[in-house]
This record gives C-alpha cells, sequence and structure tokens, in this order.
C-alpha cells in the first residue's frame, strides 16, 4: 500500500494521492496501469501528475494562440470501474471502461497481473474492509471518531506502515507486503519500528555523512 489520504474528495486531494504513486516510480519509468472507480476528479488529476504538454494549433491565422493543454503517455492504460447507480442510490450494475488506452489492452493487462479478468477495483474494495476492520477511528457508527483531520492522517500512516512492513498475508505465501516487494527479509515487529528512527539515526552518527549504513 503506497498511501492513504484524508480530506474532501476534490481535485487537490486526488492529485496528492496520484503523485504518491508517482514518486515511488523509477527514474523515466512509464505510468503503471490504473485501475479507478468514476470519481469526477480522477481524469484531471491523472493528466496532472502523469500528462504530457500538447501543443494546440490555432484554427485560424490569426487570433491569440491556444493555451497548451495535456495528454496521456503513448501507451498508459487506465481503466474506469462505472458504477450504475438507481434512484435511491443503490448499485444496480457495474460496467467497466477505458479512460486511456484501449478497453482490450486493459483487460489482457488485468489477467496478466492476475487481478481478475475484466476492469475491477475488488482488491481495493477488501482492502477497506481490513482498514475499517483494524482501524477503531473508521469503523462506522464508532465512538472512537476522529475530531482532528491530522490525528487522523497521521493513524492511517502508521497503520499502512505496520501493514506493509509486520503484517503476515496469506495471498503473499506467509510474507508481508515488504517481503514480497524485495524491500525486506523479516516481518519488522512493532518494537522494530518504533525503533526504526533512532536505530537509523545512531547508525548515521557512527559512519559519517557519507558512510551511511542501512539499520
Amino acid at each position: 500500500m503506497i498511501d492513504l489520504r484524508v480530506g474532501p474528495r476534490d481535485l487537490a486531494t486526488a492529485a496528492e494521492l496520484i503523485a504518491s504513486v508517482a514518486l515511488c516510480l523509477p527514474s523515466g519509468a512509464a505510468p503503471p496501469l490504473m485501475l479507478v472507480d468514476n470519481h469526477l476528479p480522477y481524469p484531471s488529476a491523472l493528466l496532472q501528475v502523469f500528462g504530457e504538454i500538447l501543443h494546440r494549433r490555432r484554427k485560424r491565422r490569426r487570433g491569440r494562440r491556444r493555451s497548451p493543454g495535456l495528454k496521456p503517455p503513448q501507451g498508459w492504460l487506465v481503466g474506469v470501474v462505472h458504477k450504475v447507480r438507481d434512484a435511491s442510490g443503490n448499485v444496480v450494475k457495474v460496467r467497466g471502461r477505458a479512460l486511456f488506452g484501449r478497453l482490450r489492452a486493459i483487460k489482457e493487462r488485468v489477467a496478466a497481473l492476475g487481478i481478475g479478468t475484466t476492469v475491477n477495483t475488488s482488491h481495493l474494495e477488501r482492502l477497506n474492509g481490513t482498514l475499517r476492520g483494524q482501524q477503531a477511528r473508521l469503523t462506522r457508527r464508532t465512538r472512537s471518531g476522529s475530531r482532528d483531520e491530522r490525528r487522523l492522517q497521521w493513524s492511517l500512516w502508521l497503520w499502512r506502515d505496520l501493514y506493509n512492513w509486520g503484517r503476515i498475508h496469506g495471498s503473499l505465501e506467509g510474507r508481508t507486503p515488504a517481503m514480497a516487494a524485495g524491500l525486506s527479509v523479516r516481518a519488522w515487529s512493532v518494537s522494530d519500528y518504533v525503533r526504526l528512527r533512532s536505530t537509523w539515526t545512531t547508525s548515521r552518527e557512527r559512519s559519517g555523512p557519507r558512510g551511511e549504513k542501512s539499520p
């Protein structure tokens, strides 16, 4: 899990969330496959982070030059899960469509990754259930609700780190997400996580500014 963001469901929050994904990519890497729901700010936020500059031509020789826009990178695949609701707001049908790229190419990529056969966000919905089950602040009808947005954000970031580094997953053959990604060779304990900062600082002081050691 890369990031969790607390805030209004607007363009700024969506762009911050997508930017956190971009920061994890290697330099010069192509944008990854993206599967999102039909949240309205997502198309603009995706282009704001990953888009390339599109220089528009004037239709006539005279007049003001058209301001440049943004276009998706060539070959980028982005699928959208569109939930059709009735007058009461209940979901009656779910459709998958292509936002950028061809729908057939998106389905083939999804199947190759082993996360389904069509455009879906089921893996994220399952994660939301785990998050609500382990975070009392997000449980429905709870008395542990957060009154301060900052404390809620810090709590979610703490849960994200422990989820990635300390929680063993059966679907990952008894490994943590960090182990599956090759970032760790063992599951971390809460004590390991809490002492990480002091251990890193001590190692840096011993080795000097140019001889950093991994904790």
